[in-house]
């Protein structure tokens, strides 16, 4: 099976297209630019491969959630390039990309949390699954640190940025946070690997079907409330 993936939602810009042959990539922390950016790196990822967009069995898009901009760029950059080839698309949230990379370093129940901004972060607990590569323990959530909690079953191996953002969640009962975790972002490499599990299962879809996953529909703080969080932050 070959595979492309692609996202744009967090300060990373990355591209990876699995095939037969393995795992090729490429991965860019660039903060803003994604528009810019992203187009050329499929272009080299393809050519490194030697495969054209005709030859691919469908795309994985990374879906968010993250930046509202980002996520738009590579829903719809993933939404012309299924078009244009006549190929379907599945997509992969950034918290199920994180929480793959962190199984494949072995861990068997994963925490992914992103900074979110505005003082919230997004998060959301998996499982290890045999044959979909991972399952959800409920569905996302975005909210401030003190909302994030640990199934009770756990230990659950943390991963991502919002840790880092947000140093009192490295201290939750039940959490492992492996040196490096907080620096984590996601990667297309984990998106095209589940992308290739849920092609094989018939889960692709008309690329028109392909929805942004925001958790929260607002991009930042009134004057009011930064002012108002600003006084109320510690001296």
């Amino acid at each position: 099976m070959k595979v492309l993936a692609l996202d744009t939602a967090t300060e990373a810009c990355s591209v990876a297209l699995l095939t037969d042959a393995g795992l090729v990539g490429a991965f860019r922390e660039v903060g803003r630019g994604h528009a810019e950016q992203i187009l050329d790196m499929v272009d080299a990822v393809l050519a490194e491969a030697g495969v054209v967009l005709g030859m691919l069995d469908g795309i994985a898009a990374g879906v968010g959630p993250g930046a509202f901009t980002g996520v738009r760029i590579g829903v719809s950059v993933a939404q012309g390039l299924a078009f244009g080839a006549a190929l379907p698309v599945v997509a992969v949230t950034t918290l199920e990309a994180l929480a793959l990379q962190a199984m494949g370093g072995g861990a068997k129940q994963v925490m992914a949390c992103l900074d979110a901004r505005m003082g919230e972060v997004y998060w959301g607990c998996f499982v290890s699954h045999p044959t979909r590569g991972l399952g959800a323990c409920g569905a996302p959530a975005v909210g401030d640190a003190r909302s994030v909690n640990v199934p009770l079953v756990g230990p659950f191996q943390g991963i991502g940025r919002g840790f880092a953002a947000y140093p009192d969640l490295q201290a939750l009962a039940g959490l492992d946070l492996p040196a490096g975790a907080c620096a984590a972002l996601p990667d297309a490499k984990d998106m095209a690997r589940l992308g290739a599990i849920r092609l094989g299962l018939g889960e692709g879809r008309d690329p028109a079907e392909l929805i942004p996953v925001y958790l929260r529909d607002k991009v930042a703080l009134t004057e009011v409330e930064r002012a108002a969080a600003k006084q109320a932050a510690p001296q």
